[in-house]
């Protein structure tokens, strides 16, 4: 592969020494890597779970390193939401972030959804997760990744940073911006970033970084941390931002970011000439490739100063009609089981939160969610299900939202199965002795929906899901 001239030479001078060991690892095969979803299984047991060998990501307690050909994206449990593919780099922005089950937390810059879903997966279902993605079409995707994992506590929004701030100031405890960037990082792994990298572009991406930085500030509670992340080498991305940003916002200071052990610090002397050096910037991160184990990354965590409780914006209020809230009770008694929850620590998308109505489909925002006029959002809450005629068709999120023990009935087949293969490529399978609506699950991860009548279960799987290997 071939690189930029003009970035080549901006390496070269800032690396001296390293920049053969640099350069060389720039066309070494690419590392890969997947992440347990603790909302599915705990991440020690993972291993014990797949037919394929896997090691640990050191600096994240979910992240495994994978070999290429087990194309772990092939297997039921990945269509479960068991796991998500990611590369093992990236697991290190949220780990930075620290989230806590309970609180409120913002990920800005969020398709595709790697790292929302990680922070997801530590805040086990309690809190308010708000997934913001400014792209219409990475939004869906987005919406759709935290589906899979099964995550019922999450708002997707569509909108611009500015706005949101100006609706949440001072809400949110913890904030990550992994900031559109130049993609130097992802060169060896994405070619697009590299055919469309150019110098003005760079400076485009350290304006638009800054003004997103700026705007998180806003939405930040004292006390909070906000954590900035890039995919970049550049230094103009990087450590200059974080100065630039220290030095508009002296009500924030760097924080640890508890990884130091397995990375490098921030590059005081990449600084053009003359410029102040914010205490602290050793603090910040930097991902190597030649001497990491996985792609190059920026990491920086700020706390800001003070303390206390976040301000309230107006709350979201229920507007599900009764006839839609008799309607999922009745699918409610019929399909789940009484005795569910049985886990204290999770939350229960069922009872939890503020029912609400958008035309014929049923939603339960978290409970802590905000007023949403005058938002663009792409998915409000979980999506409960479709009201048809009185009754409530259940939606593919709900089925991965939930656990099988919170089934009355269910279809639980061996993930190597042909019944299996059958159901994610949309077929219909048998499902002697049961009727009405069922889950059908792999080794107890749940797929999807099914409706068994006559023997048969009629496949639910949504057709732009469908497998297509």
């Amino acid at each position: 592969m071939s690189f930029p001239e003009a970035f080549l030479a901006r390496m070269q001078r800032l690396l001296a020494d390293e920049y053969p060991a640099f350069l060389e690892s720039l066309s070494a095969g690419r590392v890969f890597g997947l992440r347990a979803n603790p909302l599915k299984a705990a991440p020690e047991a993972l291993p014990g779970l797949l037919p394929f060998s896997l090691s640990k990501v050191p600096w994240a307690a979910e992240g495994f390193y994978y070999q290429a050909d087990s194309r772990p994206g092939q297997h039921p449990y990945h269509d479960a939401g068991v796991y998500y593919i990611q590369e093992p780099s990236a697991m290190a922005a949220a780990a930075a972030l620290d989230p806590k089950p309970g609180e409120r937390v913002l990920d800005l810059c969020a398709a595709p959804g790697g790292k929302s879903t990680h922070i997801a997966g530590r805040m086990l279902g309690r809190g308010l997760l708000v997934a913001n993605e400014i792209v219409q079409g990475r939004a869906k995707i987005l919406a759709q990744n935290l589906e899979r994992l099964g995550v019922s506590n999450a708002v997707v929004l569509n909108e611009d940073s500015e706005k949101l701030s100006n609706r949440l100031t001072g809400f949110f405890d913890r904030i990550l911006v992994d900031a559109p960037c130049s993609g130097e990082g992802m060169f060896r792994k994405d070619p697009l970033a590299c055919s469309e990298w150019s110098a003005e572009n760079v400076a485009a991406c350290a304006r638009r970084q800054r003004m997103i930085l700026d705007n998180a500030a806003a939405m930040l509670r004292p006390g909070g941390r906000l954590v900035y992340s890039t995919c970049t080498f550049s230094p103009n991305e990087n450590e200059e931002v974080v100065v630039a940003f220290l030095a508009a916002h002296p009500e924030f200071s760097l924080a640890d970011t508890g990884l130091s052990a397995f990375f490098e610090p921030g590059r005081t002397d990449f600084l053009p000439a003359g410029n102040a050096t914010p205490t602290g910037l050793d603090k910040a991160l930097r991902v190597w490739p030649h001497k990491t184990a996985g792609e190059g990354h920026f990491i920086a965590a700020f706390e800001k100063a003070g303390d206390g409780g976040a301000a309230l914006p107006k709350a979201a209020q229920p507007s599900a009609d009764k006839a839609a809230l008799e309607a999922f009770g009745a699918f409610c008694a019929d399909t789940f089981a009484d005795n569910y929850p049985d886990d204290a620590l999770m939350g229960n998308p069922l009872q939890d939160g503020i029912p609400v109505q958008f035309g014929a489909d049923l939603y339960r925002l978290p409970p802590e969610s905000f007023a949403l006029e005058g938002i663009r959002v792409t998915r409000p809450g979980l999506h409960l299900g479709t009201l048809k005629k009185g009754w409530l068709e259940p939606a593919h999120a709900l089925s991965h939202a939930l656990p099988l023990n919170a089934f009355r009935q269910c279809l639980n087949l061996p993930a190597d199965s042909a019944a299996v293969r059958a159901f994610l490529h949309g077929e219909v399978i048998d499902g002697d002795g049961l009727s009405g609506w069922v889950p059908v699950a792999a080794d107890g991860f749940v797929l999807g929906w099914g409706k068994a009548n006559g023997g048969q279960v009629k496949n639910h799987y949504p057709k732009g899901l469908r497998a297509k290997y």
